[in-house]
């Protein structure tokens, strides 16, 4: 990807840049290295970039896993990244990973050769990373973030999995829908043209539509694939999808469904801060940004009391951040000393009640979908033939 770059240089004077990096991080980093002070930076749009085919993403987990391995082998961490440097076939990935061990050779620590790339390496890698640096365990924290993530994963994959079916019935159905209504119906409208007056409402309604299909077809598609192009459009915002969000929040079973998926990746990422040795009121800080809004004024208010002293089961249970059976759980995890632990089972129960919760729905909603989809169809049909009805009446 290409950057836009206006710097000073070593006279002072102001040069435009343009540049080939994975990120802006990088980009920062290349004209850093070259003597330049950057003023501003954007990405370089062009017909190319699109034209050419996407780059795929560092891939974070698998980098995990083989730096686990070469490190249990017994390499050291410079070799470690060397290696994988070296086998890596793309070339934005090989020039990642040889910019880490440039400033690991500097003497700088993995933490701070990882933060440079805020995008790839997020700040919760980092400072599981950071912790494990305080203790010299790098393999083991490499194994709790790759656990942590396999969770996440599994979580997500399974409502993904579950939506996959209704949207393949909904797909279909909108395609028969539309075959129906932009090709049969205005052919019937042609044969009915005379008999309009006698028919219900509905059925006139959809002849109608086939007259006008068939007069405007090339205004109609134009007008229905604008208003398309403006709801995805719509949808591309982050405004948009925000408060549709807090819409879904109002509505109750929806709303307690996400606050406890919400809370489980709270809990889970909290037990792994944690089990690294990162202190509480900093692991507060760093996992807030996991919860909505609502529940982000809450955690806030759950940080406060416990740097006041206040036990971690009290200021949760006090905000809310808890159900009944996860106090009890925070309450053995102060008594034993195990928090992380104890954080991470109360993870798992409530990704357990999701799934049960998951399984349940699609089990409802795939037979009321397919049934409602077989109305809308069945519906169009049958006012499609309903003149045919009245004319075998008339002729009796």
């Amino acid at each position: 990807m290409q950057f836009e770059i206006k710097a000073l240089g070593a006279t002072s004077n102001i040069t435009a840049l343009i540049l080939d990096a994975v990120d802006e991080g990088d980009a920062r980093a290349q004209a850093g290295a070259k003597g330049y002070k950057v003023l501003t930076i954007r990405a370089k749009p062009s017909l190319g970039t699109w034209m050419r085919p996407r780059r795929t993403p560092f891939q974070l987990m698998l980098f995990s896993q083989e730096l686990l391995a070469l490190i249990s082998a017994g390499l050291t961490l410079v070799e470690s990244i060397e290696t994988l440097a070296e086998k890596e076939s793309r070339p934005d990935s090989a020039r990642l990973l040889r910019d880490l061990v440039a400033k690991l050779y500097e003497g700088r620590p993995l933490s701070y050769a990882l933060q440079t790339y805020p995008k790839v390496f997020p700040p919760l890698y980092v400072a599981t990373v950071r912790a494990s640096e305080r203790t010299g365990d790098l393999a083991e924290a490499m194994e709790r973030y790759i656990a942590y993530q396999t969770q996440v994963d599994l979580v997500r994959k399974k409502v993904v999995s579950a939506s996959i079916y209704p949207m393949l019935l909904i797909g279909a159905g909108g395609l028969v829908t539309l075959f129906l209504l932009a090709y049969v119906v205005p052919r019937f409208s042609r044969i009915y043209e005379d008999m309009g007056t006698g028919l219900p409402f509905l059925s006139r309604m959809l002849l109608n539509w086939g007259k006008l299909l068939e007069a405007h077809g090339l205004l109609v598609l134009a007008v229905v694939a604008g208003m398309a192009g403006a709801l995805v459009y719509a949808f591309s915002r982050q405004g948009l999808r925000g408060w549709m969000l807090q819409q879904l929040w109002k509505i109750p079973a929806a709303g307690q469904r996400m606050r406890l998926y919400q809370l489980a990746r709270f809990y889970r990422t909290l037990g792994m801060l944690l089990r690294g040795g990162t202190s509480i009121t900093q692991a507060l800080k760093m996992v807030s940004d996991l919860l909505q809004p609502g529940l982000r004024s809450r955690l806030e208010g759950a940080a406060r009391l416990i740097s006041e002293g206040r036990s971690i089961s009290f200021a949760m249970e006090g905000e809310g951040l808890t159900t009944p059976v996860a106090v009890r759980m925070l309450r053995v995890g102060e008594r034993t000393g195990q928090m992380g632990e104890m954080m991470d089972r109360i993870a798992s129960f409530y990704d357990e009640e999701m799934a049960r919760w998951v399984d349940w729905f699609t089990r409802l909603f795939e037979p009321l979908l397919m049934a409602f989809i077989g109305l809308i169809i069945g519906g169009v049909v049958v006012l499609m033939y309903f003149p045919i009805f009245e004319l075998a009446g008339s002729l009796q």
